[in-house]
């Protein structure tokens, strides 16, 4: 069965692997998805992330992060831009993920980024997802 919204899957799988306590989680690659776990990583809410190739289209593997007492550092993780409904923010008219604690990530034409890095550029494009 064809995957309508594979960037969704990846955050679900994220979320999910994050309530069940895991150590990694396994996800079909692509370059897109490859982006948004190297953006997850410099903001610091995954441990880490290995591309690994297979015979068919390659797997990201993610490394989960937590706190001291066991608590994942992603609270929350939304997928905001859909394929029924494409959001498309202006660099200037980016909305801060609860006042500056949280992230939105971008797609933009200079590649995947933060709403920081976004606003900084003044470059605006599609608003994937909102992480805190």
């Amino acid at each position: 069965m064809a995957m309508s919204d594979p960037i969704a899957d990846m955050l679900t799988r994220i979320r999910n692997a994050g309530k069940a306590k895991f150590k990694s989680v396994d996800i079909p690659g692509s370059r897109m998805k490859t982006e948004v776990a190297k953006v997850l990583k410099s903001e610091g809410y995954i441990r880490d992330y290995k591309f690994v190739s297979d015979a068919k289209q390659g797997i990201l593997r993610v490394y989960l992060k937590y706190s001291p007492d066991q608590r994942h550092t992603i609270y929350g993780i939304q997928r905001i831009s859909k394929p029924s409904r494409r959001v498309y923010v202006k660099g200037n008219m980016i909305p801060p993920v609860l006042n500056g604690l949280g992230i939105a990530i971008l797609s933009t034409s200079k590649g995947i980024m933060t709403d920081k890095a976004a606003r900084r550029e003044n470059i605006g494009g599609e608003l994937l997802c909102h992480v805190w």
